[in-house]
């Protein structure tokens, strides 16, 4: 049997932490890493990413649906899934309307701009195969997350959706089979890394806790002016993310404008500590 292995690397401080671990030769190594890019990461994210692609090690392929995730929220582009079939994209925003109980939006960000790009470039860039061919049965695909034990629900997450429909994959954890936490993962990478490794997640994603959120506006710069922005036009008429609404949508739970919500008194340890939703579906963020 043919097998292959594969990093998600999602440029964070835990997929970083792998890709290195199988330089050093501290885990087994990978065949190819494979970036899903949102368009829509803080700029040190990007950064950080030209950093490890500059160690010419493991093969990293960065791959997208070919627009930015807020621009096609704006303006309706329609990015096809593996069915081939065009749909818009949307994602977990809050809504509210005067009288009602606040509720949220369909996620599709996570299938479309993660897990869909991922598997296509696995299928057709790492495999080879045509679109639409189903992987060989006498080749098995091995992806590794970096998912630290304190996100050990996100890998629950993950492993339930490989039983449903996960043909010629198995999902790895190497993390939290090594009982490594986020601050471990710190701990590792310092000294070996130059600069400080950011935290990955698209900067209006409404998964962010009050703490995130109040670094990324403490920080300012494009990534809060581009959070802003997108929360903004969310509630702009001719929006398509709006389309049809009765209720206003925004990135944060409050259902205020992003600009206008006091991040800090809602700030607490546990927040600080786990970094995303327990709704995460656990593929952003590694």
């Amino acid at each position: 049997m043919k097998e292959v292995h594969v990093l998600n690397l999602g440029a964070g401080v835990q997929s970083t932490t792998l890709y290195l671990m199988a330089q050093a030769s501290e885990i087994r190594p990978f065949d190819v890493a494979v970036c899903a890019d949102t368009g829509e990461e803080p700029v040190a994210v990007y950064k950080h990413l030209e950093w490890l692609q500059s160690l010419n090690k493991t093969p990293i392929l960065v791959r997208s649906v070919g627009s930015r995730l807020g621009e096609d929220l704006r303006y309706g582009a329609r990015p096809k899934g593996n069915n081939g079939r065009a749909r818009f994209t949307s994602i977990p925003a809050y809504t509210f309307i005067e009288g009602e109980e606040a509720g949220r939006t369909k996620r599709q960000c996570s299938s479309e701009y993660k897990i869909e790009v991922i598997e296509r470039t696995i299928r057709r860039d790492v495999l080879g195969l045509a679109p639409r061919k189903r992987i060989p049965k006498d080749v098995k695909v091995h992806q590794y997350y970096g998912i630290s034990l304190d996100e050990k629900s996100r890998a629950t997450r993950i492993w339930e959706r490989y039983h449903i429909d996960g043909e010629g994959n198995e999902p790895h954890f190497p993390l939290i089979d090594r009982m490594m936490t986020r601050a471990n993962c710190l701990d590792w990478l310092e000294g070996k890394v130059p600069h400080q490794v950011p935290r990955s997640a698209c900067v209006f994603c409404p998964f962010h806790t009050d703490a995130e959120w109040q670094r990324l506006k403490d920080a300012g710069g494009p990534d809060w002016g581009r959070a802003v922005e997108v929360d903004h036009f969310l509630r702009t008429t001719g929006s398509v993310a709006n389309r049809d609404m009765r209720q206003s949508m925004y990135v944060h739970r409050s259902c205020k404008p992003i600009d206008e919500v006091d991040f800090r008194p809602k700030v607490n340890v546990k927040e600080m500590q786990l970094g995303f939703d327990v709704e995460c579906m656990g593929v952003c963020g590694v």
